[in-house]
């Protein structure tokens, strides 16, 4: 009588079905997927979020300096291929010559003022399309009277590169 009951039990308990077990596998893949996604944008997303705001103070900083030489300016001098060396000089308010000297070297952009060197920008697209300094001519009156710096840095690699671009117009002091 025992092992008659016992094999009622047994007869009841069929186990999972096939839907139940796909169903399980189904959202076993979601929750699995939905993890990994968080995961990617974690590590990938952040990596790309810092490298783009690095490429973005990269090109202030470079706009900046050049931004920030340019207006006292009486004297403008543009390398041959893309602009570099720029060369600006004035003379002070005190008649002390000041030469400001930009130069590419590489991907990096450097300052040089009267002997001191200083790194202004790195990680700079050295291509001439990409990267260039203009003095031109914005008013149609024959002088040039605009520095236009064109700044492209590129920073990372694969997935993760992040690139910014920058125009920066700057009048130099009237009299050139």
């Amino acid at each position: 009588m025992i092992f008659h009951r016992l094999g009622l039990v047994n007869k009841n308990q069929m186990g999972f079905t096939l839907i139940e077990v796909l169903a399980v596998f189904a959202i076993s893949g979601i929750v699995i997927s939905g993890i990994t996604m968080t995961f990617y944008q974690l590590v990938i997303g952040s990596a790309s979020t810092n490298n783009h705001m690095i490429a973005v103070r990269q090109v202030q900083n470079a706009g900046y300096w050049v931004s920030y030489d340019a207006p006292s300016a009486q004297s403008v001098n543009l390398g041959a291929s893309s602009g570099f060396p720029l060369t600006l000089s004035w003379t002070d308010w005190d008649s002390t010559v000041k030469t400001v000297t930009y130069s590419l070297e590489g991907t990096e952009l450097w300052r040089d003022s009267n002997g001191q060197q200083s790194l202004v920008a790195r990680f700079i697209d050295p291509a001439p399309a990409e990267t260039n300094v203009e003095f031109t001519d914005t008013n149609g009156d024959g002088a040039d009277d605009t520095l236009i710096l064109r700044v492209t840095i590129v920073v990372g690699g694969g997935l993760q590169q992040q690139s910014e671009t920058r125009e920066y117009r700057i009048v130099p002091r009237p009299g050139l």
